[in-house]
């Protein structure tokens, strides 16, 4: 009888290490537009091939990552490579890029002037306060003609690398999910294009300036590195960079998110 006992045991888990390599669960951590949006699309899709997606949101950049590195998430979709490195470097985590999927153009809200040219000497403009982040906004702003950035600043200057700010434009700085909330209050802000779809505000129709597609702010998924080669995490990549991905962010968000494949 105890034999027998065994015996079925051990079929028994046989068929659930099987069923274990038939079946996988996925957590991924998002911000809810259009990261969050983007994932539900591939829900299906991952269905099929014996994974399932768990999308986790998060209203913020930083816990995402924290959450990555601690092993509470397996991937998470919100952030460019200049953002990630930068975490890295200053959180002293290890996660990497597994794949670009799309671009969102940063762009100038505003509130109370309807064109840059309209903005008053000493102008208050929200900026993220993020280096990354803030960075990318300053020199949004030299390209719109507002201020000069010392070149050897790179893609992470601060307000102290501005060498020219013929308006005495005054900088205020803010967590990046706090930008459209700040409108009311400042001349104009520079907002990410996940917040700015938060708020309602479509990039291509609301900002008085904007990014170009040409970007190199591509939005990933990022992983630790010692799962970069994971297969599970690899048709997640593979799930989103498929035709009708494509399609949905291009229908869905008009231009104010780029698809990069």
């Amino acid at each position: 009888m105890k034999r027998r006992l065994v015996i079925i045991s051990a079929v028994l888990l046989i068929l659930s290490a099987g069923q274990g390599v038939l079946a996988a669960s996925l957590k991924v951590g998002a911000t809810p537009v259009p990261h969050a949006e983007i994932l539900q699309r591939v829900v299906p899709i991952l269905a099929e091939q014996g994974i399932t997606l768990e999308i986790v949101e998060f209203t913020d950049y930083v816990r995402p990552n924290l959450a990555l590195n601690e092993g509470d998430l397996d991937a998470n979709f919100f952030q460019h490579v200049p953002y990630l490195e930068s975490f890295n470097q200053d959180a002293g985590t290890d996660l990497v890029s597994i794949g670009g999927i799309h671009i969102e153009p940063l762009g100038v809200y505003s509130q109370k002037v309807t064109s840059l040219e309209e903005l008053p000497a000493r102008a208050s403009i929200a900026i993220p306060n993020d280096a990354t982040n803030g960075g990318r906004a300053l020199l949004l702003l030299q390209e719109a003609g507002l201020i000069t950035i010392d070149p050897e600043a790179g893609i992470t200057p601060t307000v102290f690398d501005i060498t020219a700010n013929k308006l005495q434009i005054r900088f205020v700085e803010l967590e990046a999910a706090q930008l459209s909330r700040s409108l009311p209050d400042v001349h104009a802000a520079v907002i990410n294009g996940n917040y700015a779809l938060q708020a309602g505000l479509n990039p291509i129709k609301d900002a008085i300036f904007l990014e170009g597609a040409e970007s190199p702010y591509v939005n990933v998924i990022a992983v630790r590195t010692a799962d970069a080669e994971r297969e599970d995490l690899k048709k997640l990549v593979q799930a989103l960079l498929t035709p009708e991905i494509r399609e949905f962010i291009l229908e869905e968000y008009q231009g104010a998110v780029v698809p990069v494949f």
